[in-house]
């Protein structure tokens, strides 16, 4: 197909598709699917290798958020049956971080539930930083805790971690149908505060809401524009006592072109399949993994995921290794990009990897 050759030129070159390119890749029909993934892989071999970058979720707060984001089972008024709980110890983070490590994740991921840290939480989350640094030299740390108020992210950074997650999750077209109690600016705020306190950015969305491919693709430009560095890509799962409970509009097919559309947008940015590549993508997982270079091993927020021996087992099996600690996630040219924010931020700290 000239249009796969085309996006795959593009991508060699970090060149960004037009909007109607991205949505033919979302227009292909099932007899064009294995080739679209093929197209995909080539540029995510380019710049990955076939490296695949574990990544594990310690939820430290659950539940109780004032924020009504309507794909929340943790959301204001949910009647979804999560377990609740208050923050946990920097010890109890510790521990479970070191369980993700064991099982060879090279990131931590820190989540708690909430509109935004107040300044106790980010000295609770600051404490729970320097415990898990102090097991695990090596591991990078990302902080997801909601919207940030100034100095925040720089108090962060100076606790010890390497990035920052807060996702823009749908079109600034569509975000009022799923959010009423923030809007579609201040997520990007957030990743603004993020990235001028020099630490790395992530910053993905949340496909199978009842979104158009206009707004997939919107989301997905608004992303290249932040730039981040990391783009997770969630697939909804409909929780019961929450307002999406009945969007099961996903099918394995779908979720393959919209990854392969994420890869020709963000070529060369760590593109991660997170929430919900289990119940939507089941058996197609693997072909998933030409798509992208990061996973989440085990568990999501409020949500089991697949085991973990299941997913080391599902990248050997497709022919991928998973990355080590010593090696660098991202390409030379956004490597350098992360380090000259770190300086410009006041520090200069080793890079994130």
């Amino acid at each position: 197909m000239d249009l796969l050759n085309t996006l795959v030129d593009k991508g060699l070159r970090r060149e960004l598709p037009s909007r109607e390119e991205a949505l033919a890749v979302l227009a292909t029909t099932d007899d064009e699917l294995l080739d679209v993934v093929a197209a995909a892989g080539k540029v995510r071999r380019q710049w990955f290798g076939r490296r695949v970058k574990l990544n594990y979720l310690v939820n430290l707060k659950s539940g109780l958020c004032p924020e009504d984001c309507s794909y929340c089972s943790q959301r204001l008024g949910s009647k979804a049956e999560i377990l609740k709980y208050t923050w946990l110890k920097p010890d109890e983070a510790s521990k479970a971080a070191a369980a993700g490590v064991a099982g060879g994740a090279k990131r931590v991921c820190l989540v708690a539930s909430g509109r935004g840290p107040t300044d106790r939480d980010v000295d609770r989350v600051s404490e729970t930083i320097e415990a898990i640094k102090e097991q695990n030299e090596d591991v990078e740390v990302c902080a997801c805790l909601g919207l940030l108020k100034d100095g925040q992210a720089e108090r962060l950074r100076a606790a010890g971690a390497d990035a920052y997650n807060h996702n823009l999750n749908t079109s600034e077209a569509t975000y009022a149908d799923i959010c009423s109690t923030h809007d579609f600016s201040d997520r990007v705020e957030t990743v603004q505060h993020a990235q001028a306190a020099g630490l790395s950015a992530c910053s993905g969305l949340i496909a199978g809401m009842g979104e158009s491919d206009a707004d997939l693709v919107d989301v997905v430009f608004a992303l290249r524009a932040l730039d981040p560095d990391s783009v997770p890509v969630n697939f909804l799962i409909p929780m019961e006592g929450t307002p999406l409970a009945g969007e099961w509009h996903l099918t394995p097919q779908r979720c393959l072109r919209i990854l392969a559309m994420v890869r020709f947008v963000c070529p060369d940015a760590e593109v991660r399949l997170a929430g919900g590549r289990e119940v939507h993508l089941r058996s197609l997982q693997p072909l998933a993994l030409h798509l992208v270079n990061s996973i989440f091993l085990g568990d999501y927020l409020t949500s089991e995921g697949q085991a973990g021996r299941a997913d080391l087992d599902m990248i050997a099996d497709a022919g991928f290794e998973v990355e080590g600690s010593g090696t660098t996630t991202l390409p030379g040219h956004r490597e350098g990009l992360v380090s000259v924010r770190r300086r410009g931020a006041g520090t200069e700290l080793a890079p994130n990897a």
